[in-house]
């Protein structure tokens, strides 16, 4: 039996990147899938959003592997149409054990010339938006009195400061306040809530036109390939990014019994680059 057999997870930012990887690892675990992801633009991004096709092929991917899914799309800012995603995925399945707040984006400025819509935006999507993608679940998990596991999606940058993308620093700082918060308030149904803080993740959100930028300002347009010794040289380990089943390995370990008294706790997957 997989790790997670006849469990229910709800999963943000499915459509691509660790969203994908994560719902694919549940799955191959034993794990039925509810998924959501924008599939739309966002104003202030950098790089193009999921879109629908690419979250059919989630869809596709996790009953490839032999798992059973809902998907649709659906904003993290619009608590009202989460809920009812998860609500369907809970009539369908009959439970809901794991909640991936998992969705987030990254835009650039610095917070002295920032506006207030990219900031606000910020805000809406990597912060507020991960409290309601709990929110639109944690009580049917209270009610089915089974316990269970939330994982929120923060970064190294929930526990440092870098340059450029403060709005993003603070946001992802601010997912470790709620994660023991909720730890806390959520002990006693024995549900479990943990941040995972990754460094560089091959996925669109690190290899787009402005990622590349940051790492290599003295280029007028760096490509991929000119970043790879840059994005290593802010690790101890000899890599320049995770792949996203890195970060789906602990995830797998944080929603399974292997971690059953864990709880309020910062995990860190990040080839060493916090300690450098």
């Amino acid at each position: 039996m997989g790790r997670v057999e006849g469990k229910v997870a709800f999963v943000t930012g499915a459509a691509r990147g660790q969203g994908r990887s994560h719902a694919i690892k549940l799955a191959q675990e034993g794990a039925n899938i509810i998924a959501v992801d924008l599939c739309a633009p966002v104003t202030g991004a950098p790089y193009a959003m999921a879109t629908p096709e690419d979250l059919d092929e989630t869809v596709h991917l996790v009953e490839e592997v032999g798992g059973k899914i809902i998907a649709h799309a659906a904003d993290v800012r619009d608590l009202d149409a989460l809920t009812s995603v998860v609500d369907e995925g809970v009539a369908m399945f009959g439970r809901l054990d794991i909640i991936l707040g998992n969705a987030g984006v990254v835009t650039y400025g610095k917070l002295s010339e920032m506006t207030a819509d990219r900031w606000q935006e910020m805000m809406d999507i990597n912060l507020t938006g991960v409290w309601k993608t709990v929110r639109a679940g944690v009580q049917q998990m209270i009610a089915a009195g089974n316990g269970g596991s939330i994982v929120l999606t923060s970064s190294t940058a929930g526990m440092f400061a870098y340059d450029n993308i403060g709005h993003y620093v603070t946001a992802k700082h601010g997912l470790v306040g709620l994660t023991k918060s909720l730890a806390k308030e959520l002990g006693e149904h024995n549900i479990r809530v943990n941040s995972v803080h990754p460094s560089n993740v091959r996925t669109p959100m690190l290899d787009n036109p402005g990622t590349r930028k940051m790492f290599r300002p003295d280029l007028d347009d760096p490509q991929l390939e000119d970043v790879v010794d840059a994005f290593a040289s802010v690790h101890v380990l000899n890599i320049p990014w995770l792949e996203p089943e890195d970060i789906s390995n602990l995830i797998l370990f944080l929603v399974s019994d292997d971690s059953r008294f864990v709880t309020g706790a910062q995990y860190v997957a990040d080839a060493g680059m916090l300690i450098k």
